[in-house]
């Protein structure tokens, strides 16, 4: 079946979602050992699963006490997340890199068009600081798919940014700007410029080096700075292989292989493909270890799929990649 599953999950429609989704669940049941344990110890015979609503989801914190592993191989990467330098970091066992990749260049480009159009500038200070990180990876192949000269990795170099940015504007380039949050309003703090042709991504993440904002008032910062009418976010972890995107007011859309829903905060095995609730997220890239995650984060999903990131569940761990709440 995974052969064969490289070639099915990127072709998925809304048709035929739910099949795979469940076929991922049956692999997944009988070939991930710590998802097996964790269905037997809630009393649940996988036969007897018939929907997504269904499936039960695995709690994100499992990444960082198990080895969520589905078949047994030797991981070709070990991404990590960032965390603080108090919490646990989770830990994703990638077996196949050019899954990860083609999940990434192929969400990328369904919501921007073909990353060769694009001068790619990764503003990831913290990130670039410390190895396997699964969002540096991404931008990193990203960089070089673009082919542009003057794309790269920006640390805290804001005087060079500046004058690159400057530079591409006037030659009209479409540009990505893609940056954790406190790096970016460090940039909008030091030098304000019209921007007409970049498009800022925020990722998330304060990293306690700043006052924590909600998402609102860090873009009306950036938006004033840049005279942006929209600034677009990035919602990803460590434990995904796939992104959602956000091209303004904090609603995300997600690529065809991805859905989310959202759990009952008082029965979290009530679940809901709109509403309000504790997001859920179905990966379908994530063959490999679980394509079934209970994440921390609040939000609502709206009628058609797209959906709204409001905040974290009270008490769960703050994330590098996700600091801001409501």
């Amino acid at each position: 079946m995974p052969e064969q599953w490289n070639h099915k999950v990127f072709r998925v429609n809304g048709e035929n979602f739910e099949s795979l989704a469940l076929e991922a669940f049956r692999f997944q049941s009988e070939n991930n050992p710590v998802y097996s344990d964790y269905l037997r110890a809630l009393g649940l015979n996988p036969s007897s699963i018939q929907t997504i609503e269904n499936i039960p989801y695995l709690p994100v914190r499992f990444f960082k006490s198990h080895s969520i592993k589905t078949t047994l191989f030797e991981p070709a990467a070990i991404f990590e997340s960032s965390g603080t330098t108090v919490s646990i970091n989770s830990k994703h066992q990638v077996k196949d890199l050019s899954l990860y990749e083609k999940s990434f260049i192929r969400g990328f480009e369904l919501f921007y068009g073909p990353v060769s159009e694009w001068c790619v500038i990764g503003l990831l200070p913290s990130y670039l600081e410390r190895k396997n990180s699964s969002l540096v990876y991404m931008v990193e192949k990203l960089i070089q798919l673009s082919g542009h000269s003057q794309s790269g990795f920006y640390l805290h170099e804001f005087d060079r940014l500046y004058a690159t940015l400057a530079e591409l504007e006037k030659k009209q380039q479409k540009t990505l700007l893609i940056g954790v949050t406190f790096a970016l309003l460090d940039f909008a703090e030091k030098y304000s410029l019209p921007l007409q042709h970049t498009v800022i991504m925020e990722t998330g993440g304060m990293k306690g080096r700043r006052e924590e904002m909600i998402r609102p008032q860090v873009h009306e910062l950036l938006k004033t700075a840049f005279q942006l009418p929209a600034i677009h976010a990035e919602y990803g972890m460590t434990e995904l292989l796939s992104q959602a995107y956000s091209k303004g007011d904090g609603i995300f859309s997600s690529p065809p292989w991805m859905k989310i829903l959202v759990r009952d905060e008082e029965d979290p095995f009530v679940v809901k493909s709109k509403g309000s609730g504790t997001i859920n997220v179905i990966d379908l890239a994530n063959i490999y270890s679980c394509s079934f995650i209970a994440t921390d984060d609040v939000g609502k999903v709206h009628t058609d799929g797209s959906f709204e990131v409001l905040g974290r569940v009270d008490g769960s761990d703050l994330r590098g990649c996700s600091l801001m709440v409501v």
